[in-house]
């Protein structure tokens, strides 16, 4: 296991300093661990590196001089890059813990685990649930997939971000399993929306609505939180349509691999298209609520 002792904390670098990553490395820097940065646009390190993170001028730099590495990008093809890419993770990491939370595909997560293992490395699938508060709050709900010895060694590291963390299975598993949660929490927006949305054509005050309903089975996450930024007409980002979007997109393919039909999931992602093709795609996904107001 990888110690926490002050005296022995393992250098940390972490990949991707936005909305979510921004708090998760800050948590890390605040409990004492050195941390290494990098982000692609270096502005939104400021705030770490005068806490006393260190900037890192390329991924590979920040690769060859960190024990764990924690990566938090946008997209598939992101992960892909900063790890195959000439020069990047695999080829400058040694003998690290490799820690990929981005919500990517299941995979690429084995394909990053296999060639980990040929060079020594150690590497976990962990995305995360819970969102900017979530990341805020250090409260995440943390999926992982990997071996069970790697899992342990990582585990206090983990802990500084997130307080649900669940080994799920082998390589891939995490990844499965935010496929899971994103799924359902694409459904339940979908939900809230709908049910918001008639309280507002019902001429009811949706405010009181959510005080029923919000202490009833309907009662949640998305209703008491999304809901809430849906009535007041705040749809500013906690989780990106476009990356969200990006998620439906992996769930249906996976789904379509295991010869699902999933009609809720299929109408999730018309509907997230629909608002990316309107320039919504940088609001955050309490957006689709729009999609039933009637005009």
């Amino acid at each position: 296991m990888i110690s926490s002792d002050s005296e022995m904390k393992p250098t940390i670098g972490f990949i991707g300093l936005g909305i979510m990553g921004a708090s998760m490395a800050g948590h890390l820097l605040a409990a004492g661990y050195p941390v290494n940065v990098y982000n692609r646009s270096k502005e939104k390190t400021k705030a770490l590196v005068e806490k006393g993170a260190q900037w890192c001028d390329t991924v590979g730099d920040l690769a060859a001089s960190s024990h764990i590495i924690i990566t938090m990008v946008g997209y598939p093809s992101d992960v892909e890059e900063i790890y195959f890419g000439a020069g990047k993770i695999l080829d400058k990491a040694k003998n690290a813990y490799l820690i990929d939370m981005t919500t990517s595909s299941p995979s690429l997560a084995v394909r990053i685990a296999q060639e980990a293992e040929k060079r020594g490395c150690h590497s976990l699938d962990a995305p995360v649930s819970g969102g900017d508060i979530g990341a805020r709050n250090a409260k995440l709900s943390i999926m992982v997939g990997g071996k069970q010895a790697d899992f342990d060694a990582v585990l206090p590291i983990l802990k500084m971000m997130g307080t649900n963390i669940v080994l799920q299975g082998g390589p891939g598993a995490g990844q499965h399993t935010k496929m899971c949660n994103q799924i359902v929490v694409a459904g339940t927006i979908m939900g809230v929306s709908e049910g918001l949305a008639y309280a507002k054509q019902a001429g009811l005050d949706a405010s009181k609505v959510m005080e029923s309903i919000g202490g009833g089975a309907a009662s949640g996450f998305q209703l008491l939180n999304s809901g809430a930024k849906m009535i007041a007409g705040d749809f500013a980002p906690g989780f990106y349509v476009e990356h969200f979007l990006k998620d439906l997109g992996i769930a249906l393919d996976e789904a379509d691999k295991n010869k699902l039909d999933m009609p809720a999931l299929s109408l999730a992602k018309r509907l997230y298209s629909e608002l990316v093709a309107k320039g919504c795609g940088r609001n955050g996904t309490q957006v689709l609520y729009t999609k039933y107001i009637p005009k």
